[in-house]
């Protein structure tokens, strides 16, 4: 059995908000920044939207049926911010009421709601007002999570602040691969800073209203090697890094941002870019864990002319994303994490992979792969614990297929299997193997 320093080690599964709910204008819910993203020609796969998704708004009772079969301890899952604040400063009642509905059909299965605030799906109100380039986003933020804290507070034993603010930053503001879609260094430094800076301020909120549970954020990593042995590449490298790993790290757990980092900013907005006093005070305020999101690792090779960088070709085989299948690149990020930033405990919060699946005349889906990518990884997992690296849980990604936001509903990284026509859930072979593989472990116990 696997075991982590303190408690027994969780099994779960993850999902966001946006990504399965559907129902996107259902008991007063208003749009965020994806609507819009997704009526952009180009942005989202043949303009796939997430209007009905996997209609979880309405079948989660169903879907929470499925992890009560699978067995999992705990289910991550997001809430739509514009369900819960529609309008500025005007809470929802009815846009609460489906969590709690949630989250009571949980706890009579036994499972942990574990319950991510931000998975990138911003009010588009508050974008109208600049979103996360605005320092207001904040304050807005903090509004949002105060509710939910006074609403749901001791009902929810794990709490992530934001998931993946690489992604809502970077791939949001800079290279436009997101919404709201924008490309600008400045602006998607900002919003880093601001989503940064919310997540702070909503730990000590947390604490301030000493909720019984645990809070901490979500990280996304991606492991990254020089595509060659050329100086240029490892030079690329390291910028990479700072840009996608050490920006939030060093954030987090030494109140500071890397010296590459500033030194590109300051030269675009020639030095005008100022924080306010504690503003990495209030970024490094101690979180209870770590969330990492794992999938692989990522090559870097310098752009022709020297200017800039892109990534490799992949070495290995790779997952229906092109993502190459490397569990040791886990263990590297892991050991560098310990050694360089925190000891906090770490959950892998999310850990999955996409094929192109097809179901058989009996209905059944037979993905030796995935089954194959889970094991490997769970056995990662449990090497890194052996070690001293003190993991206390895994969410696999995804319980469902769903709306795989720029890839729309083309890639598939689901246990279960969605039929987008009839919205009917079919267990892949990986879901029994989660299933087994988990009750195999707890008759360790």
């Amino acid at each position: 059995m696997v075991k982590s320093e303190e408690g027994p080690f969780i099994y779960g599964v993850a999902t966001s908000s946006f990504q399965i709910e559907g129902n996107l204008n259902a008991d007063g819910r208003t749009p965020s920044i994806w609507e819009p993203f997704c009526e952009i020609k180009g942005k989202v796969f043949e303009g796939h939207t997430g209007a009905i998704a996997c209609d979880h708004y309405n079948q989660y009772k169903e879907d929470v049926a499925l992890m009560d079969w699978l067995g999992v301890d705990a289910y991550r899952f997001s809430v739509s911010w514009s369900r819960i604040f529609p309008e500025k400063h005007k809470p929802n009642p009815e846009g609460l009421k489906f969590y709690l509905n949630l989250i009571s059909e949980l706890e009579q299965k036994g499972i942990k709601p574990c319950l991510t605030l931000y998975h990138w799906d911003l009010p588009i109100w508050a974008q109208r007002e600049g979103g996360w380039t605005n320092r207001k986003c904040v304050d807005w933020f903090l509004e949002y999570a105060t509710y939910l804290f006074e609403n749901i507070g001791e009902r929810v034993p794990m709490w992530f602040t934001h998931n993946e603010p690489f992604c809502s930053g970077i791939l949001g503001h800079t290279l436009g691969l997101h919404a709201p879609g924008y490309k600008s260094v400045k602006e998607g430094f900002l919003a880093v800073h601001h989503l940064l800076l919310s997540h702070g301020k909503a730990v000590k909120r947390f604490r301030e209203m000493n909720i019984a549970g645990e809070i901490g954020i979500v990280l996304s990593v991606t492991p990254l090697y020089p595509d060659s042995s050329s100086q240029a590449d490892y030079k690329s490298t390291h910028f990479a890094d700072a840009v996608s790993h050490r920006l939030f790290l060093e954030a987090l757990f030494k109140g500071t941002y890397p010296k590459e980092v500033m030194t590109l900013v300051n030269r675009i907005t020639r030095g005008k870019l100022k924080f306010h006093l504690n503003d990495m005070e209030t970024i490094s305020e101690p979180c209870d864990f770590l969330g990492i999101n794992y999938y692989t690792r990522g090559l870097v090779k310098t752009k022709s002319g020297g200017i800039g960088y892109e990534a490799g070709k992949p070495r290995v085989p790779v997952t229906d994303m092109g993502w190459e299948v490397i569990p040791y690149a886990l263990k590297s990020m892991i050991e560098r994490i310990r050694a360089e930033f925190t000891q906090v405990p770490i959950y892998i919060t999310e850990n999955g992979a996409a094929y192109p699946d097809h179901v058989e005349r009996d209905f059944r889906i037979h993905d030796e792969q995935r089954i194959m990518y889970i094991k490997r990884h769970l056995e990662m997992v449990h090497a890194i614990n052996e070690a001293g690296g003190n993991i206390k849980g895994y969410f696999l990604w995804s319980l469902l297929d769903n709306f795989e936001w720029q890839e729309g509903y083309s890639k598939r990284f689901g246990l279960f299997y969605v039929d987008y026509k009839t919205l009917k859930r079919y267990p892949k072979d990986s879901a029994y193997f989660y299933m087994e593989y988990i009750r195999a472990q707890k008759r360790k116990l």
